[in-house]
């Protein structure tokens, strides 16, 4: 039953950005050439929410659906490490047309040639697991 209250959430999250047009290839090419400001909106609107997220759970000593407190840990300072992830990062969003969330989304309504884009995720995942001892953290 648990498992099900978080399919819902899915389906109603993906149902968001569909109809907020954040899966639209267009959409996305508009962001990165400056040309409009509603993926910025959307973006920053995420931005805000998990901010807002965040001071609940700290100041209100939430619990996870297992009953056990919810603990933010503390993130490494750092920048080469934030730098080269998030360039890689924007980079693969920038050539693929979609960021990661997306991807199920859009296999869902039926663009199957995303589905090589999530097979290049994986992929990208699994090389970095490979890789993590030996770049900077």
């Amino acid at each position: 039953m648990k498992l099900l209250r978080f399919l819902l959430v899915g389906v109603f999250f993906g149902i968001v950005l569909t109809k907020s047009e954040a899966v639209s290839w267009y959409r996305i090419y508009e962001m990165f050439h400056f040309q409009s400001f509603h993926m910025f909106g959307i973006i920053g609107v995420a931005v805000c929410t998990g901010l807002l997220g965040m001071q609940i759970f700290t100041r209100f000593k939430i619990k996870d659906a297992n009953g056990q407190p919810i603990e933010i840990q503390e993130k490494t300072k750092g920048f080469t490490n934030y730098f080269i992830g998030g360039l890689i990062f924007g980079l693969g969003w920038g050539l693929v047309g979609t960021c990661p969330g997306p991807i199920f989304i859009l296999i869902g309504s039926g663009f199957m040639g995303v589905g090589i884009v999530l097979i290049g995720a994986l992929l990208g995942t699994w090389l970095y697991g490979l890789l993590k001892s030996k770049l900077p953290h």
